[in-house]
């Protein structure tokens, strides 16, 4: 059993294996040094459409997802500090697996200086994570749990750290390990409903636990709303044939408006009920 201790005012996961920092050469660099991306497995990083934000410090846009296909969330950090990011799926925190609100006593990741990582998962234990793909939202893993509050968005929240304090780390390994199960398909056909992120199959992804305070408020929040294409053409985002008006949920609380504008076991991600390892 996995028993992690609690901090407060503290998350703490992070992963070991990390991407070179030369990926980041190159990349045009922003005021706030933050970057996200979504990366999946067959197309790579995905285009991003511009939704417009009213506000500075966030940026809203949309992509597109193909039913199935497994992905990744990118965030590179470019300054030279640690920073935190709540990550939510769907409006889920993918460590602890709970109702997000991007808040800084939530369960968050800590990226060092000039380090950029890939979050490809639900965290479901110190050393495993259970992928992400797209599917229809009611194979979604947020419905699981009857939350259907923010479905198809990929929220980033970036926290600076407070005042230095005294950083405690407990190692985690670094083996990798096959693959185990594979990713439970739905039953239907997807891409008649809108898309969420489904609980696929797990994968070995070491972690260990550091010691971060974060300030009280994000300096920056990334939303990416991900659409089926046929979505997305209906929001003139994508060149298609005919037009049609998009009608999508009455609500969303990390997607307020669909029209394009300019400590133990428990603080992991629970399994769903249907889940049973290794093949399910």
């Amino acid at each position: 059993m996995i028993s992690i201790r609690p901090f407060q005012r503290m998350v703490a996961i992070l992963f070991i294996l990390t991407i070179p920092v030369q990926a980041l050469a190159g990349r045009e660099q922003r005021s706030d040094n933050v970057h996200v991306d979504i990366v999946a497995d067959q197309r790579g990083i995905l285009h991003r459409f511009d939704a417009g934000s009213q506000w500075d410090d966030t940026d809203r846009s949309y992509i597109i997802a193909r039913q199935d296909e497994r992905y990744r969330i990118r965030v590179s950090n470019t300054s030279n500090k640690r920073i935190g990011v709540v990550i939510a799926v769907d409006g889920r925190n993918i460590i602890s697996g709970k109702k997000s609100y991007l808040k800084s006593n939530e369960r968050m990741y800590i990226l060092g200086p000039h380090q950029s990582q890939e979050y490809e998962g639900w965290r479901t234990g110190r050393n495993q994570i259970n992928r992400f793909y797209f599917t229809g939202m009611e194979d979604s893993y947020a419905a699981h749990w009857g939350d259907q509050t923010a479905m198809g968005v990929v929220a980033v929240a970036v926290f600076h750290e407070r005042h230095q304090q005294v950083r405690r780390q407990q190692n985690g390994g670094n083996n990798p390990v096959a693959k185990g199960g594979n990713r439970r398909l739905g039953q239907f056909n997807a891409q008649k409903e809108h898309p969420g992120t489904g609980f696929g199959e797990g994968d070995w992804s070491p972690s260990r636990e550091v010691h971060f305070v974060a300030q009280n408020k994000p300096f920056r929040k990334t939303f990416i709303k991900y659409e089926w294409r046929r979505t997305l053409c209906r929001l003139g985002l994508v060149q298609c044939s005919p037009n049609h008006t998009y009608r999508g949920p009455d609500h969303n609380r990390f997607w307020p408006d669909n029209r394009p504008q300019n400590r133990r076991n428990e603080s992991f991600a629970p399994f769903p009920s249907w889940f049973s390892a290794p093949g399910f």
